[in-house]
Order: structure tokens, then C-alpha cells, then sequence
């Protein structure tokens, strides 16, 4: 039985990766607590024209069906270069990686991926340690 929603302004998307089995994966991880930063390319704003998101923001996780699951809400952004994420980032990022090295191998995969290269319309699109990237943290406010 769905609990009926209540009346509210909607919300901004907040998507994780593309539709498909890592996008499940991370939704998944936010809903257990386990996932409570994000890492996205600063050229992925700039090609989609996009403002960084405030920090108090707080939008709808969208999970591969396209459902509303929960709101997240930012709790910090910052922009740094790709060489300059620690240890505690990687870590909160909930997908178990124990070190800097492959926390970055497996964001490497995903930004040299196909699909990404076409998201931001460079079919030769690479990242290297002044790469800028947006550290995001959030939180789960709300279940839906």
C-alpha cells in the first residue's frame, strides 16, 4: 500500500551515474547510509550550463525506473582538482573503495566511459589530477 504524498514543490533531480545496475547500486547505498558524497565532473556543468547546486539544496533521488525515492539534502560542494580528493571522500562515497587509487580507477572507468564521453560531447575526453571535479555531501531527509 503507497502511502499517499504529501503536496510539495518539486524538486530538482538528483541522479546517480546513469539508468541501469550502478545507478541501483548507489541508490541503494544512500538509502542504507553508506553513501553520503558524490563526485561529479565540473565540465559536466559547464556542458549541461548548469549552476553547482547550493549548499541546503535538497532534490529528489531518482532511481533507474525514474522514481522518486527519497530527498537528499547538500550538505557541502566543493570544486578541487582530481588529484586533491582524500581518503575520507572515497571512503563516504559508499562504494567500497579502501584507498584514493581505486576510488579513482573506478570514476576514471565511468568519465572515459562512452556514455559520458557523449554526455559532454568529447569523444576523447580524459581526466588527470588537475581535472576539476565537485565533491558533493548530502543527506537522506526524507524517505519516500
Amino acid at each position: 500500500m503507497e502511502k499517499p504524498q504529501e503536496h510539495r514543490e518539486p524538486l530538482p533531480p538528483f541522479l546517480l551515474a546513469f539508468p541501469g545496475p550502478l545507478r541501483d547500486q548507489l541508490v541503494a547505498a544512500v538509502l542504507r547510509g553508506e553513501k553520503v558524497s558524490t563526485t561529479g565532473l565540473l565540465a559536466e556543468y559547464e556542458a549541461e550550463k548548469e549552476e553547482l547546486p547550493p549548499v541546503g539544496e535538497r532534490s529528489a533521488l531518482i532511481d533507474s525506473q525514474g522514481r522518486e525515492v527519497a530527498v537528499t539534502e547538500l550538505t557541502e560542494v566543493r570544486v578541487l582538482p582530481l588529484g586533491q580528493v582524500d581518503l575520507q571522500h572515497a571512503l563516504d562515497e559508499g562504494e567500497g573503495y579502501e584507498s584514493v587509487e581505486a576510488w579513482r580507477a573506478g570514476h576514471e572507468a565511468f568519465w572515459h566511459s562512452s556514455e559520458m564521453r557523449e554526455a559532454l560531447g568529447d569523444p576523447s575526453f580524459t581526466v588527470h589530477d588537475g581535472t576539476l571535479v565537485v565533491a558533493e555531501r548530502f543527506r537522506v531527509v526524507e524517505r519516500l
